[in-house]
């Protein structure tokens, strides 16, 4: 059997999820943006994170695109097929040019494949996406073939997270000629004209982009950490869109005949994770007179599972998120393919958790520091304070050091946290992204564990990560998914505390595309009709 997919079978689909476009008079308007997670780079493989990722969609496109229900269609490639076991062809859209008008050609494809590994001191690299890749083929200018080890039938999906950049401006560059726009050249539907790191960047037109003509000759792409500034600015019409609307805000906003809002079961999963990468003592944790433990007490599951069963999950959503999110017991959200139904919310139970630390030497805790960012998900330091005060009255003192995502991410990357509260958004709508890349064992050459700043470890779920990525039949490889999400569950490779739901407000006039990855991008955006 051999899956196909092309440019004519998705056409239909992609079209239905865009809106009509601008009337010509209109379509000289601009459009600002404000984000309130920061992109720490233009370069498109430097970072694996989804403020990075929703810049980069402006100026770069990929060989497959996911619409706003993660579903695959064609980009860059016109069409793929597996033409044996091993071996996955891609055909080229044909006339595609880069922002610099020089052809696009399978050379680019094979150069930015082979180049997320290489990128050094990214936080969390995009290589467990092409891991599979023993070796690429230049078949012509138009097609190009990627040979792998065994069966992979995820490659075309794991592609869909691959930007694709020129060689001739990237070969031999670094990630600050990216971010100072020398290697910045793309194929994708704006081009970058200048950038202000941690405030702005201003976007072009890409008037030669293969796809439908964008409505906006310019756009503004605004960082406003602060919720409560990135609410002002609609509201006062500096900005158009805003995203990650506060939970406090949102009620109002929906009764404001000013704004429109748009929301989405969002794909994220906010959850704790534990160091792993020491078995003696941690900085930062410590008894209850300060004396440092001798010994790392996350190694210990029992402590993990104390700490989990502490959460009460349903006071977060109720009163940090306001409602804004859904208790979590795993990081896939039901109904998506792989969501395990047998792995439940867990119970909310102080005395068991009491227990739980008595049996592992610790009857009266200790001591420990929560790290959080305060500007990088919706309410993230108030949630790390509230699970802080939940782990407090079981014994085990917590204290919350919140950081600016910049400094957060650059520290988990080195780890120097004992427990950080983190994210991570499915985006290829499985659940094997999360094993491969957050609680898959730390492994640069296997490419596996890119973004695990934890260093958890256990190898009977790589075992089941990989036997899964060999499956092609959908629910074979969702059955081995869900036994590998009930291992992690039972091992506690994380605390999981709930999925966000995503939301975006406009001002009136415009209407906007929810994602479920959480991306805000201005090709989402358009003129109410």
């Amino acid at each position: 059997m051999k899956p196909r997919n092309s440019a004519t079978t998705w056409k239909a689909r992609a079209s239905a999820l865009l809106l009509a476009l601008l009337p010509a008079a209109a379509a000289a308007q601009n459009l600002t943006v404000a984000t309130g997670a920061p992109p720490t780079s233009v370069d498109p493989h430097f970072y694996n994170a989804a403020p990075n990722f929703a810049l980069s969609m402006h100026i770069f496109d990929r060989l497959v695109e996911r619409d706003a229900e993660v579903r695959a269609y064609p980009g860059l490639a016109a069409s793929w097929e597996a033409i044996a076991p091993t071996v996955w062809e891609f055909r080229l859209r044909p006339g595609v040019t880069w922002h610099d008008g020089r052809p696009f050609t399978s050379e680019d494809v094979a150069f930015s494949v082979a180049r997320p590994p290489l990128v050094p001191n990214s936080p969390a690299s995009f290589s467990p996406f092409v891991r599979a890749i023993q070796r690429t083929e230049v078949v012509d200018a138009h097609t190009v073939r990627f040979h792998t080890a065994l069966p992979h039938p995820l490659l075309p999906i794991e592609l869909g997270s691959i930007a694709m950049v020129a060689k001739h401006a990237a070969e031999g560059r670094t990630t600050e000629d990216f971010n100072s726009g020398r290697a910045a050249v793309g194929t994708g539907p704006y081009r970058l004209a200048s950038s202000i790191p941690g405030d702005r960047f201003e976007l072009v037109r890409n008037d030669n982009w293969f796809g439908q003509r964008e409505p906006w000759s310019r756009v503004t792409y605004r960082v406003i950490a602060n919720d409560t500034a990135r609410t002002a600015a609609l509201l006062s019409g500096d900005v158009d869109l805003i995203d990650q609307v506060p939970s406090t805000d949102l009620a109002r906003l929906k009764r404001d005949p000013r704004v429109s809002i748009a929301e989405i079961q969002g794909l994220r999963l906010i959850f704790i994770a534990f160091d792993h990468s020491r078995t003696g003592g941690l900085p930062q944790v410590s008894d209850h007179e300060g004396r440092p433990l001798p010994v790392n007490p996350f190694m210990d599951v029992r402590v993990r599972r104390a700490l989990n069963i502490a959460v009460n999950r349903d006071a977060l959503v109720e009163r940090v998120m306001e409602g804004a999110a859904a208790p979590a017991g795993q990081w896939m959200p039901p109904g998506t393919t792989t969501h395990a139904p047998d792995v439940p919310v867990p119970a909310f139970d102080v005395e068991g958790a009491r227990r739980l630390l008595a049996e592992a030497g610790y009857p009266q805790g200790f001591r420990m520091t929560l790290f959080t960012p305060n500007d990088r998900y919706p309410n993230d330091a108030r949630t790390a304070q509230a699970v802080a005060q939940m782990w407090t009255r079981i014994g085990v003192r917590t204290q919350v050091d919140a950081l600016p995502w910049t400094s957060f991410s650059a520290r988990s990357a080195r780890q120097e946290f004992p427990a950080r509260l983190a994210g991570w958004g499915s985006s290829t709508g499985e659940a094997g992204s999360f094993l491969i890349s957050v609680i898959g064992t730390f492994d640069r050459a296997a490419q596996r564990g890119a973004a695990n700043a934890a260093r958890y470890s256990n190898p009977a779920l790589d075992a089941l990560t990989d036997r899964a990525a060999t499956l092609l039949p959908l629910e074979e490889r969702a059955a081995v998914l869900r036994q590998a999400i009930r291992l992690a569950s039972d091992d506690v490779a994380m605390v999981p505390l709930f999925n966000i739901t995503n939301s975006w407000a406009t001002r009136r006039g415009l209407v906007h595309q929810p994602r479920m990855d959480e991306r805000t991008v201005a090709m989402g955006t358009r003129p109410a009709p």
